[in-house]
């Protein structure tokens, strides 16, 4: 299970969402907190009923190989009964469980499967489940937007490496300083984001002093599609032999007209989000 819970507010209750084996998991002991701070109460109640068995049981066939069905049918006959009782822990220890997860100590608590705990949701509120529900997917959307971010960002860093190895294999002639190969690689930096920008590094870095980072940190994800592009065609008019100053004016035509395309492209602007 991942350290750090992710957080969605419904209603002004905050829900914790964790992750585990690829699949999420939300805090039914905050949801339970909508109705009671007895939230142990909450969830054992909603559990003794008989549908609640029938449902759980039903999602562990369909989800969990290793779940051990004949307990819980001892489970199912048992509910509805006024000396029955059940708990999350007694449930996955007893039938090899996979919807719960029971955490111990002061950041610990009862999470579920979403499916599940959706509907222990609609058990305590219609409508707060219906809030979670939306809540919920407003998470999920976010992390996709990230998802894309990243994705673009990091192809952008595969591909400097691949530029980064044509400027050591055809522009720094041998023995030269560290100082000096550090110089050919920031230059070689610079004719992208001249290319790209219109600005080199240093330019970018004396108009915003108050930023961290550099000036690819705040591409947008169509400047970071170009770039990959650029620093592979880069690589390639280096092997070439191009010169530096035609490449310049090359790459920059390319840019210009890539970028035409990037942001005519509906399919890109559903990647970029509210940064783009």
């Amino acid at each position: 299970m991942n350290k750090k819970n992710k957080k969605i507010e419904v209603k002004g209750n905050e829900i914790a969402v964790v992750t585990a084996n690829e699949q999420d998991y939300i805090s039914l002991t905050d949801i339970a907190k909508y109705k009671t701070n007895d939230t142990s109460a909450v969830i054992g109640n909603w559990m003794r009923n008989r549908n609640t068995i029938e449902f759980l049981g039903i999602w562990e066939t369909l989800y969990n190989p290793h779940f051990k069905p004949l307990e819980f049918e001892g489970f199912r006959k048992q509910a509805g009964l006024n000396a029955f009782t059940l708990s999350p822990q007694k449930w996955v220890n007893k039938t090899n469980a996979r919807g719960f997860i029971v955490r111990a100590g002061r950041y610990g608590g009862t999470y579920a499967h979403k499916d599940i705990a959706f509907k222990f949701a609609s058990w305590i509120s219609v409508e707060f489940e219906l809030y979670l529900i939306k809540e919920f997917q407003r998470l999920k959307e976010e992390e996709q937007k990230l998802l894309g971010w990243s994705a673009k960002r990091e192809l952008a860093k595969i591909n400097y490496r691949i530029h980064t190895d044509a400027i050591k294999q055809n522009l720094i002639p041998t023995n030269l300083s560290k100082k000096q190969i550090n110089f050919v690689y920031a230059n070689e930096a610079d004719v992208l984001n001249m290319a790209l920008f219109g600005k080199t590094a240093g330019q970018w870095r004396d108009e915003n002093p108050d930023k961290k980072g550099n000036i690819r940190d705040y591409a947008n994800v169509s400047q970071l599609v170009c770039l990959a592009n650029l620093e592979n065609l880069n690589a390639v008019f280096i092997n070439e032999g191009m010169p530096q100053a035609e490449r310049l004016l090359k790459l920059n035509q390319i840019a210009i007209s890539q970028m035409k395309i990037l942001l005519a492209d509906n399919n890109l602007l559903k990647l970029k989000g509210k940064d783009a």
